[in-house]
C-alpha cells in the first residue's frame, strides 16, 4: 500500500481491518479446558487469546518474530536537549550492526529477527522550534519506509527506536495532542541535568507556540513536530494492522509515535500491546491516556525496543501454556464441580 498523501492515512484509519472473533472465541474455550482453574494464569490467558484473535487461529504461532528498530536524527538537538551529541545515533546503529547493544542480546534470546533501519542520519529533521521538522512529503517517505520494513508473514512485530533528542520530540507530540505543556511531559531522557531539562522544556514550549495554528490536525503535528523514526513506527503500525499482525510497542518514544494515529481512530491500537512502561517521565500517563496496560514494569528507559523485546519472552510463555498444556480430558484430570 502506498500513502501518497496525509488523506490516504486518514482514509486507512477510517476503515481498519479487524481480527478474527471466532478464533479468539475458540482460544477462550480452550483456555477453559486446560488443566488449571479458569483464569489462574491471569494475563497470560488474555495474551494467548489476543494472539489468536489477530493471527486468526485458535493456537497461534511465534515462529517468525520481528523486532524493528528505526533510527533518526533531530534538528532540535541543537537546543542542548540531550546529554549526548547527535553523532551517537549513528554510532549506536553501528553498534547494533556489530551485535554489541542490549537489543541484540534480547532479540537473540527471544528468538527474534532484528531489523535496524537508519533513516537519513546525515540529514536531521529541521529544528521544530523555528520551522516544520518535516514537510508532508518527507513525513510520508518515512512512513513508507516503516510500512515496507514489516514482513507481511511475520507472527509478531515489536518496534522501537534510536535517536538523540527523540524524547523531546515525543514530549512535544504529547503536549501538542493531549495538552498539559512541557512540564507534564518532558523528562530527563538520556539523563540531562536540571539545566538540560530547562532547555528541553523551553524548546517544547517554543515549538507549541510556533506551530499553534496546526494543533488541531494530528498528522500535521506528526510531520511538523515529529521525527523520521517516529513516522516510520507509525508506518509499521499501519502495515501490521493491514496484515493483521499482533504488535508490541516499546517505550515512551515508540508510544508517542502512534499517538497521532489514535487521534484519528483510537481502535488503531487494537492489534497492539504495550511491552512495558518505561521510567521516562510521561510514559505512564501516555499509556493511561491510550488505555494501554503495560505487560512489564522494570524501570527501563533504554529505548531500542529493549522493553518490547523482553515482553516477547512473556508472550512465548503465554503461548507455550496455551498450546502445550493438556486439557482435563487429555490428562484424565477431574474438572471443577458444576
Amino acid at each position: 500500500m502506498q500513502f501518497d498523501s496525509l488523506d490516504d492515512i486518514r482514509g486507512f484509519c477510517r476503515d481498519l481491518p479487524g481480527g478474527d472473533r471466532r478464533a479468539a472465541e475458540a482460544a477462550a474455550v480452550r483456555q477453559q479446558q486446560l488443566t488449571k482453574p479458569p483464569g489462574s494464569l491471569g494475563r497470560l490467558e488474555e495474551l494467548a487469546i489476543w494472539l489468536a484473535h489477530w493471527q486468526r487461529r485458535e493456537i497461534p504461532r511465534l515462529d517468525r518474530v520481528t523486532i524493528a528498530v528505526f533510527a533518526g536524527n533531530h534538528g532540535v538537538a541543537a537546543r542542548g536537549v540531550s546529554a549526548y551529541p547527535p553523532a551517537v545515533t549513528e554510532q549506536m546503529v553501528a553498534n547494533f550492526a556489530r551485535g554489541g547493544a542490549a537489543i541484540n542480546q534480547i532479540a537473540r534470546l527471544a528468538g527474534a529477527d532484528l531489523r535496524v533501519v537508519p533513516i537519513e542520519l546525515d540529514r536531521p529533521t529541521r529544528n521544530f522550534t523555528v520551522a516544520a521538522a518535516m514537510g508532508a512529503d518527507e513525513y510520508l517517505h518515512a512512513v513508507d519506509i516503516g510500512y515496507r520494513s514489516v514482513p507481511p508473514d511475520c507472527d509478531l512485530l515489536a518496534v522501537g527506536e534510536m535517536g538523540i533528542a527523540n524524547t523531546t520530540t515525543a514530549s512535544v507530540l504529547c503536549a501538542a495532542l493531549l495538552g498539559g505543556g512541557a512540564a507534564s511531559w518532558a523528562g530527563r531522557g538520556t539523563g540531562v541535568d536540571d539545566a538540560g531539562l530547562s532547555r528541553k522544556r523551553a524548546a517544547i514550549e517554543a515549538a507549541l507556540d510556533h506551530h499553534r495554528a496546526i494543533l488541531g490536525d494530528p498528522l500535521a503535528v506528526a510531520a511538523a513536530m515529529g521525527g523520521r523514526e517516529l513516522a516510520a513506527i507509525a508506518g509499521a503500525i499501519l502495515a501490521a494492522r493491514r496484515h493483521r499482525i499482533p504488535m508490541l510497542l516499546d517505550g515512551f518514544v515508540a508510544t508517542a509515535a502512534v499517538l497521532p494515529l489514535t487521534r484519528l481512530d483510537k481502535s488503531i491500537l487494537d492489534h497492539c500491546r504495550a511491552g512495558h512502561v518505561s521510567a521516562e517521565s510521561g510514559h505512564r500517563s501516555l499509556l493511561r491516556e491510550l488505555g494501554l496496560e503495560p505487560l512489564l514494569d522494570l524501570n527501563m528507559r533504554l529505548g531500542e525496543a529493549s522493553g518490547a523485546g523482553v515482553a516477547v519472552l512473556l508472550l512465548r510463555a503465554a503461548l507455550a501454556c496455551h498450546a502445550g498444556m493438556a486439557t482435563f480430558t487429555e490428562a484424565g484430570v477431574s474438572g471443577a464441580d458444576k
